[in-house]
């Protein structure tokens, strides 16, 4: 497998895969490189060979990104304040509404259009209950927010679809949201992070139309295994459930190593592991 049209120093992360109606094939990612922290699309003829569309233009940006020095994310997060001398003249700055923190997902609709679910960044004082010093980025709520689009390139409409509630721990934060489409609706994959604890759950949720989501379980779907097992401190899904044979497998990665770093069971490491189910209704 081949992605060109990547510039030098830009590592590719965090893929998702997408068929086009066409047969072509759309491969996102973020890449990361210097100054670099953008969400790309690449699209391909055999699923192997992929070419980036524009790396110049990306469909979302981090903070740390060249391209959103300067410009606040829709709840006013801005890690740097002064334009990026770094930045080429024919690139844009960052659109507001596209800046995000990272762990995305992008799927196609039934009616061709597309949905894609991403974390936002919320800042909270030191005063707040919320705020978590042992966190990697204390001061910040993970929440996730939901955008469209007709082509998978260019998302609009955010909206916020999960956040922390009454219901939930005061450390409680929402990492990723993973979802696989059914007859009857939505079936959710939930990064349930515990700041407090630096632990990663998955956590089973619903929904009816990508907008409304229930979370009756808040708790572990999938038991995180027992230290030192590799998946003892976190559990992160791929980007949906895979049907075959009368079962629904989970690839997912394993983690043994707390979300900050500091403190693993045994050599840190990150494994991909399965785990399936003949019922994917909790």
């Amino acid at each position: 497998m081949a992605i060109g049209n990547l510039p030098g120093k830009w590592k590719p992360v965090q893929p998702v895969h997408l068929q086009l109606p066409n047969g072509r094939h759309r491969l996102y990612f973020w890449a990361h490189g210097p100054q670099i922290c953008r969400y790309l699309a690449a699209e391909s003829e055999d699923g192997r060979r992929y070419q980036v569309l524009n790396p110049l233009e990306g469909v979302l940006y981090h903070p740390n990104d060249r391209a959103a020095f300067g410009v606040p994310s829709p709840d006013g997060v801005m890690f740097r304040h002064e334009k990026s001398p770094d930045r080429p003249a024919d690139e844009s700055a960052a659109i507001t509404s596209l800046i995000s923190n990272d762990a995305t997902n992008v799927y196609r609709l039934p009616d061709g259009s597309f949905e894609l679910y991403t974390v936002a960044l919320v800042p909270v004082p030191k005063s707040d209950p919320a705020y978590i010093a042992e966190d990697n980025a204390p001061g910040y709520l993970r929440v996730v927010d939901r955008l469209v689009s007709g082509d998978g390139l260019h998302f609009e409409q955010r909206r916020r679809i999960i956040q922390r509630d009454a219901n939930d721990f005061v450390d409680q934060q929402f990492y990723y949201l993973s979802m696989t489409p059914t007859s009857k609706g939505r079936v959710g994959m939930l990064g349930h992070y515990r700041c407090a604890a630096q632990t990663m759950d998955l956590e089973w949720c619903f929904s009816p139309d990508g907008l409304t989501w229930y979370r009756p379980r808040r708790g572990a779907w999938i038991p995180r295994g027992n230290p030192p097992a590799p998946d003892c401190y976190g559990i992160y899904a791929a980007s949906q459930l895979v049907n075959h044979n009368g079962l629904w497998h989970l690839f997912y990665t394993g983690v043994n190593s707390s979300h900050n770093g500091k403190h693993s069971h045994g050599k840190p490491r990150q494994v991909i592991m399965l785990a399936t189910t003949r019922s994917i209704w909790a």
